[in-house]
């Protein structure tokens, strides 16, 4: 009885991932709890190490990811679907939008807004401080930091398993992303690796950005209602988000991330508004416009500047700390942007996840910013800058503070801080269940909630040991190592992509010999089938009397031929005929009835119900192929598949 249990318990997970990556976290939590000055000083050893003698290869690694998401956006392979070509994207955009923002940099946003235009304004890397030219270069290397570099790194993670996941069938997990390298090896000792290393990067960059911002949080409660701060409230935080962020990862994702993630980014944007109408609305806009302009100008420049020729601590304090911090979260993060994208196109992915978020970055960095660097400059708020430089926590709350209803906008301020730190704890814990169940997304609740509360748990255990600072450099020096996985994945997708161009130029371009049964068909009997409207189980009929005969009569002539190939039904009756091919790609016919809209002239009145028909589509490897083989006969249905098979040929040709 004892071992049925145990069986059904781990039926919905990947063994050595699940007990592998929950053994390493318990070890790493022991260490960093039981030595935690050992550990601080031995990462950031490391850490320290890694940005001297390798900032040239993280400066080089995220350059490299820049262009290639932009190429392929613009290149051919933009017209690919994230998923087969009959694919349709699942989420609106507005909804698509608030939930791959609130998930990669809202919290961030809501923490550095204010904080880093000042702190540049008064400490620049090069230049006087608290000068105009100091204003100016302020928020060019903010945006330069939370712009295209930071989105390109999420959106070239996420591309690469929603291309293979989708598109491919592969586990949506990070292994799948070396399927063209080392194939079906990723599902052993490799791919669990992998999959344990995203399920750490995860886990701990998460629970230490929650025990910091449980810190914001309390400074703000005691800014605004004299709530002391000290650890009792910090541990009541911790469990209080971790209880929204678990109600929200049990609600599901339509119900719960994309619901907070709709509200937090309908919050954001009417701060930004409030913030805009009362303050210096002509100059924000203009002060805008300028610097999207200058960070344009400036990108290549400040994409390959590592101040070699004046060397300077500035850079890895900032720039390489950025980039290893965007690399170690971009497994969690774009993972999660790959499980709400499928359906797209990967120009309108690659427009969608690298344009818009930068954009809405870029306003609100300009507004927050450049009005704090205002009051400070020219209306004598140097308080405000002595605020940032002490505990920039504080920041936007002691900025809001120069705002009418000063009390009403901080409240609000800590709302989104809580909400952005609840999106961003239940998408990590999906997408942690999700890798430690071989990608499947349809699990038990007992999992959602291990992940979710563990998460938690290690964020309040490393806040009370004061492990933090050790844990989240060594959750950012994962960033070395990844980068060069990440690499091979790009490759690996670029590969991949080739094969699929060349499958689609040689459907194009096959010239096939004539159809078997040509002169069978008469020219009443195929204008006919255009205009009569089949019912499901017309349908369902010629799929039982003829499709499926017609697919066994081509199974048997292949075998007469010494080709293997098999024909299976699946749940819901649709027939697939597959021709097997060793190391090369399969052949698979498929044949599935789908419902649509009848045209307006064949039927004018009706329910619903009465006014659609069904088709017997074709579907191949690369999903529907939108024609419609109701009244074949059987020999052109054989005509039909051999004309595909012929087009497979083809393509294998090209590809040897």
């Amino acid at each position: 009885m004892a071992k049925n249990q145990l069986s059904r318990f781990c039926s919905s997970i990947n063994r050595p991932v699940f007990f592998g990556s929950t053994l390493s976290i318990l070890i790493l939590i022991c260490y960093v709890s039981f030595f935690p000055l050992h550990a601080s000083e031995y990462f950031a050893y490391l850490q320290n190490e890694i940005i001297l003698n390798a900032s040239w290869y993280y400066v080089a690694v995220v350059a490299v990811i820049l262009f290639c998401v932009a190429f392929l956006g613009l290149s051919r392979y933009g017209d690919v679907k994230l998923g087969p070509d009959h694919s349709e994207p699942e989420y609106s955009f507005a909804a698509w939008f608030s939930m791959l923002f609130s998930a990669g940099m809202g919290i961030g946003l809501m923490f550095f807004g204010v904080g880093e235009p000042v702190m540049h304004f008064l400490s620049p890397p090069t230049g006087e401080p608290g000068t105009i030219q100091a204003a100016k270069e302020s928020l060019k290397i903010t945006f330069f930091h939370w712009g295209l570099h930071a989105w390109a790194i999420y959106a070239i993670v996420a591309l690469i398993l929603a291309f293979f996941g989708y598109r491919h069938g592969l586990p949506l997990t990070l292994r799948s992303a070396l399927y063209p390298i080392i194939g079906d090896r990723i599902y052993g000792i490799v791919g669990h690796v992998v999959d344990v290393f995203a399920i750490l990067g995860t886990v701990f960059g998460v629970a230490t950005a929650l025990g910091y911002g449980v810190l914001q949080v309390n400074s703000g409660l005691n800014y605004l209602f004299n709530i002391e701060v000290s650890t009792t409230v910090q541990i009541g935080l911790i469990v209080g988000i971790t209880c929204l962020a678990t109600l929200s990862l049990v609600s599901g994702l339509d119900k719960g991330i994309k619901i907070l993630s709709q509200a937090n980014l309908g919050l954001a944007i009417l701060l930004v508004i409030f913030v805009v109408v009362l303050g210096p609305t002509s100059t924000l806009l203009q002060l805008f416009v300028q610097n999207t302009g200058s960070y344009l100008s400036d990108i290549i420049d400040k994409t390959f500047n590592l101040y070699a020729y004046k060397p300077t601590d500035w850079m890895g304090g900032w720039t390489l700390f950025y980039w290893a911090w965007w690399l170690s979260w971009s497994p969690f993060v774009g993972m999660f942007i790959a499980r709400i994208s499928k359906g797209r196109t990967i120009r309108e992915f690659v427009c969608g996840v690298l344009f818009v978020p930068t954009l809405l970055t870029f306003i609100w960095m300009t507004v927050f910013g450049n009005s704090a660097i205002d009051m400070i400059m020219n209306q004598g708020a140097v308080d405000l800058g002595t605020v940032v430089q002490q505990d920039v926590s504080l920041a936007l709350f002691k900025f809001l503070e120069h705002f009418p209803f000063s009390s009403l906008l901080s409240f609000i301020a800590i709302i989104m801080v809580v909400l952005f730190f609840v999106t961003s704890s239940d998408s990590s814990a999906m997408v942690i269940d999700m890798l430690s169940s071989g990608g499947n997304s349809n699990t038990p609740t007992w999992q959602r909630i291990f992940w979710s509360s563990l998460i938690g748990t290690v964020a309040l255990i490393l806040m009370l040991v004061g492990g933090l600072k050790a844990l989240q450099t060594a959750t950012i020096m994962t960033a070395l190592p990844f980068s060069i996985i990440l690499l091979v994945s790009m490759y690996g997708l670029f590969k991949a992509l080739g094969i699929d161009a060349t499958k689609k130029d040689s459907l194009a371009q096959t010239t096939l010999t004539p159809k078997v049964g040509k002169q069978l068909i008469q020219w009443q009997d195929r204008l006919a089938n255009l205009v009569s409207f089949s019912g499901k189980s017309d349908v369902r009929q010629f799929i039982v009397e003829v499709a499926t005969p017609a697919m066994r009569a081509v199974v048997d002539e292949l075998e007469k031929q010494g080709v293997q190939s098999e024909v299976k039904l699946d749940g819901k009756g649709s027939p697939s005929l597959r021709v097997l091919h060793g190391d090369e790609r399969d052949f698979t016919y498929t044949i599935i009835s789908r419902s649509n809209l009848q045209p307006s002239f064949a039927n004018d009145e009706g329910d619903e119900s009465s006014l659609k028909y069904s088709r017997a589509e074709v579907f191949l490897n690369e999903g529907g192929q939108d024609y419609d083989i109701m009244g074949y006969t059987k020999v052109q249905v054989i005509g039909d598949i051999i004309d595909q098979y012929e087009k497979h040929m083809h393509f294998l040709h090209l590809l040897r």
